[in-house]
């Protein structure tokens, strides 16, 4: 088929130059290669393509059929081929993105302006998904995820600080309820869970050399953080969340903040995406873009 594609190109060339010398410097062949590869595609097809004379070269009425259908997809075929490239030399393009709604609303909504901007011929489809994904297999361009849930054999940008989980309540919660002192008091709370595909997120805690994992038990859980915190605003429970996206509750005394000295930093967010060759130009300025400055 690759070659087919290759001399049937070669033929319609011959044919709008009727001429095997003019073809030949054209496509940069030599005149004898390139009158063998005619002969050898007229002889698969069992057909005579071109009519030859010492002076001059046409299309028989065979040849001229073909080229007729030929042309327009060989058109189409460039057209296509020239678009390709175009995406790797210049940012335009469709770009698919899965990110968890959390890093959304840290990582990507602050820059979404500025990108569209910059670089209007880009657009983002985005998905919202908090569970680690196969890229290739759901064919996304590029994931944001936590660092520990991405796989080896991708490629990984920073495009958050550090960040840290936050334990919290609502004021009205801690009214009627003791404040924990210890990741093991949580036995005693109503805690609002937070839900992977797979099943449900255990809180894990550490301090020192002591480390220390609990499954929360609770009324209820949610696929979405947001809802998380929106059911511990409502005075539900307990409930876990980025400290970077809780800091104005906390602030302003909508949420208390707990057990923080068992809550460790870990290394935050990154884009990812298989292989650092040939990326197309809209990647390259995404993840320009996002990347967190040194």
């Amino acid at each position: 088929m690759k070659n087919d594609l290759h001399e049937l190109a070669a033929f319609a060339i011959v044919a709008g130059e009727r001429s095997f010398t003019r073809a030949a410097a054209r496509m940069g062949v030599s005149q004898s290669a390139l009158s063998h590869s005619m002969r050898g595609l007229e002889r698969r097809l069992g057909l005579q393509l071109l009519a030859r004379t010492t002076r001059s070269v046409s299309p028989t009425a065979a040849g001229a059929a073909l080229l007729h259908e030929l042309a327009p997809a060989l058109e189409r075929i460039e057209r296509a081929i020239a678009d390709a490239r175009n995406q790797r030399e210049n940012p335009a393009g469709r770009i698919r993105l899965i990110i968890p709604r959390t890093a959304t609303q840290m990582v990507l909504l602050p820059k979404l302006a500025r990108f569209s901007r910059a670089y209007p011929e880009i657009v983002l489809e985005v998905t919202s998904s908090n569970d680690p994904v196969d890229l290739v297999a759901g064919e996304y361009d590029a994931g944001v995820q936590l660092g520990e849930f991405i796989q080896r054999d991708m490629i990984a940008v920073r495009v958050t600080k550090e960040m840290r989980l936050a334990v919290v309540g609502a004021p009205a919660y801690f009214q009627s309820h003791p404040i924990p002192r210890h990741p093991r008091d949580l036995k005693d709370h109503s805690c609002v869970g937070f839900r992977f595909s797979n099943g449900l997120y255990r809180w894990e805690f550490e301090k020192g050399r002591k480390s220390l994992t609990v499954s929360p038990q609770g009324p209820v859980s949610f696929d979405d953080p947001y809802l998380v915190i929106q059911a511990v605003l409502d005075g539900v429970g307990i409930g876990t969340a980025m400290e970077e996206t809780l800091k104005d509750l906390i602030a302003k005394g909508r949420l208390v903040q707990v057990l923080r000295d068992w809550c460790p930093s870990f290394p935050g967010y990154f884009l990812y995406y298989p292989s650092r060759r040939n990326q197309p130009a809209a990647l390259v300025a995404l993840i320009d873009t996002l990347r967190l400055a040194d």
